[in-house]
């Protein structure tokens, strides 16, 4: 299961990286979520449906995060705890930099815990749940 995790978010990471360049591959990112998923951050908790829709929002998202300039996330640590043998809760330290022609290079870790499902040796995200983005960028300047 760890090796399972650990490429996922290899893979996640990655195609993160490259869709602040401004071309994401939404069928690849796709592909490393559910058919179904919830979210849970201090805004509510929403479910959705991996299909066009979804894609559309995580270009959406991606456009966001170049405006406001998200230049890097990288993964700092990767801790799972297991809950089966098909389900953990990988929890995610993340190391995220912005820069812009009015800010400085800044860097903000910050933490999200996701439900990871393995079948057939694949895993994929089926939730995850996250602290308060929005006020965290406002706190430190970014938005």
């Amino acid at each position: 299961m760890d090796a399972e995790v650990r490429k996922l978010f290899a893979r996640y990471e990655e195609l993160f990286n490259l869709s602040l360049g401004g071309d994401p591959d939404l069928d690849a990112i796709a592909s490393l979520y559910a058919t179904e998923f919830i979210g849970a951050a201090p805004a509510g908790v929403r479910a959705g449906r991996n299909d066009d829709q979804f894609k559309a929002s995580m270009a959406q998202g991606y456009a966001q995060y170049r405006a406001i300039g998200t230049r890097d996330m990288r993964i700092r640590h990767l801790h799972r705890t297991p809950i089966d043998a098909h389900h953990c809760i990988a929890r995610v330290s993340w190391a995220a930099t912005y820069a812009r022609a009015d800010l400085a290079a800044t860097t903000i870790e910050f933490e999200v815990h996701y439900l990871v499902q393995i079948l057939n040796g694949e895993a994929r995200v089926f939730g995850w749940i996250s602290g308060d983005e929005q006020a965290l960028l406002r706190q430190r300047g970014i938005v």
